[in-house]
């Protein structure tokens, strides 16, 4: 990374910033909760069963009802490997309502994606970002499933 693409990531430590193993930098947030204070997203990917507000910053909508999985499969597959390949250079945020459930599983995918087993990525994401994410058990099954 050069100091430029430094510039236009998260501050590490900074609320709801998970660390991926390559150092990449990936916001996770609820919707339901204020933008955080500081930098806004270069892009934002918003987790939600209907079409999100507009903002002022590049959006994508992954259609994902609460407490389910992912509406179209290869869509998510596409739209979190983007996450994965911009956060290299880019702030890149990753919300659902509550940033917990559908947040949780998204991260834990992103962080397959960047080299975490499937099986140990829930923990990661736990253990990184927030002890209550991923839901479900079949979000579980959904991330121990997830091939990059």
């Amino acid at each position: 990374m050069t100091d430029e693409q430094t510039t236009r990531t998260w501050q590490p430590g900074a609320p709801g910033i998970l660390r991926l193993p390559s150092g990449r930098l990936v916001r996770g947030r609820g919707l339901r909760h204020s933008l955080p204070a500081g930098d806004t997203p270069d892009l934002g990917v918003y987790l939600l069963g209907k079409q999100p507000p507009e903002v002022p910053w590049e959006a994508r909508w992954l259609p994902w009802p609460d407490f389910r999985l992912p509406r179209d499969r290869e869509l998510a597959r596409g739209v979190l490997r983007e996450v994965w390949e911009r956060a290299a250079g880019e702030r890149v945020e990753v919300a659902c309502g509550g940033g917990h459930g559908r947040t949780g599983t998204a991260l834990a995918c992103v962080a397959v994606l960047d080299g975490v087993p499937a099986a140990e990525a829930v923990s990661y994401v736990r253990e990184h970002y927030d002890r209550h994410a991923v839901e479900t058990p079949w979000q579980r099954r959904y991330v121990e499933r997830f091939t990059p």
